[in-house]
């Protein structure tokens, strides 16, 4: 391996993806840019690939790819099209880590090719594990890959736990914003809309992950990951809400003592961590000042109100396939409700819905994976159908 790390970024056009490039961009003499894909965004991908000249695209939508390779070809970058490119380029001898920011269920596979594939994997795709987080996080241990959290909240108790992998861990808690819509009870949000929902205090993220935060789904589903990340019980998760996004997130040990990692709210610190890991480069990000923030508050987060949350604890409880088909169907709900299709309250219905209404299997393999993820979209799309 040279002295730089070789990154291959899976969904460089996505928001995660391009503060990658920026922290990339800060650091040249650490990094080399690989891989750079997208799912539509050609032109972004193109402008991305001029500058930092990786070795391969790949552009998964396939109609797109000779305006890509077009745009490309004088640059003797190796173009690629489709979800199956998308796969098998994670495996290039070259790559030293798989920063895959892919939105929801679509990144599941490729994490499994550039694990199989002895690749480290800088994760910000918490739907995989989610997903497959028992059968991902055993792979990752029989390849010897390190998987390393780009979720802000993830990342604060990794860093917490560095220098403290041999202590037993009593409890993580993990932090919550509340979204826009903290406060409010059921009749407020039940005519809420897109536009109110895509409008967080204090992250700017892409608008699935948005909406999540808003139902406080992401929470739930960050609840699951923390599970296979940390190796820990439902029992050990406890959720805190935080208005400020400050501290990120706390760890407590046996003996009592609480750790926690604060900043402001950046996603180019984790995400530079997770890349120079066991490492702290310097950055010129904004400074955290405890001046400028005299109190930072916390509250029980809603789960009558946002069943979102309950229902993610419920599926990681339940195990097997159950979180797998509550991950597609909020994929779909959430898709639904940027289209005005359902309400925001229908959306937890929703999933509940299909949950009660899909086949339980205790132990499934990747093919009962893909197949669940598959029915559970069909069902909740008909649920949806059925509601309009």
């Amino acid at each position: 391996m040279s002295e730089k790390k070789h990154v291959a970024i899976l969904g460089s056009t996505g928001s995660i993806g391009t503060q990658t490039l920026d922290v990339i961009q800060a650091h040249l003499d650490k990094f080399v840019v690989e891989v750079l894909t997208a799912q539509n965004n050609a032109d972004l991908l193109i402008s991305q690939a001029k500058q930092f000249q990786p070795n391969a695209v790949v552009i998964v939508n396939e109609e797109l790819y000779m305006h890509v390779k077009e745009a490309l070809d004088p640059l003797d970058i190796k173009v690629y099209a489709g979800e199956k490119a998308l796969a098998q380029v994670v495996e290039m001898e070259s790559i030293d880590i798989v920063l895959t920011a892919l939105v929801g269920y679509s990144g599941l596979l490729p994490t499994i090719h550039a694990i199989n594939a002895g690749k480290h994997i800088a994760l910000a795709n918490k739907e995989t594990l989610v997903v497959a987080g028992e059968m991902i996080t055993e792979l990752a241990k029989n390849k010897g890959v390190n998987i390393y959290p780009v979720d802000s909240e993830h990342s604060a108790i990794f860093q917490c736990l560095v220098g403290e992998f041999h202590n037993p861990i009593e409890k993580l808690i993990l932090t919550a914003s509340g979204g826009p819509f903290r406060g409010k009870d059921r009749a407020f949000l039940a005519n809420v809309t897109k536009e109110q929902a895509l409008k967080h205090p204090n992250w700017d993220m892409g608008a699935k992950i948005t909406i999540d935060s808003a139902s406080l789904m992401n929470k739930g589903l960050e609840v699951i990951e923390a599970k296979w990340l940390f190796g820990v019980t439902r029992e050990q998760i406890e959720v805190i809400v935080h208005p400020q996004s400050i501290i990120h997130s706390l760890v407590q040990f046996e003996d009592g003592s609480i750790k926690a990692q604060l900043g402001l709210p950046d996603m180019r610190i984790p995400i530079q961590f997770a890349l120079s890991y066991p490492d702290r480069f310097p950055s010129d990000f904004p400074r955290f000042d405890f001046i400028n923030y005299p109190n930072l508050t916390f509250e029980q987060p809603d789960t009558k109100t946002f069943r979102n949350l309950q229902l993610a604890y419920d599926a990681l409880e339940k195990g097997g396939n159950t979180a797998c088909i509550l991950n597609a169907a909020n994929e779909i709900v959430v898709a639904a409700f940027l289209q005005d299709k359902v309400g925001f309250l229908e959306m937890s219905d929703i999933i509940e819905e299909t949950l009660v209404k899909m086949n339980y299997i205790q132990h499934p393999s990747l093919e009962d994976y893909v197949e669940t993820d598959k029915l559970s979209r069909l069902m909740a799309t008909e649920l949806i159908t059925s509601k309009i």
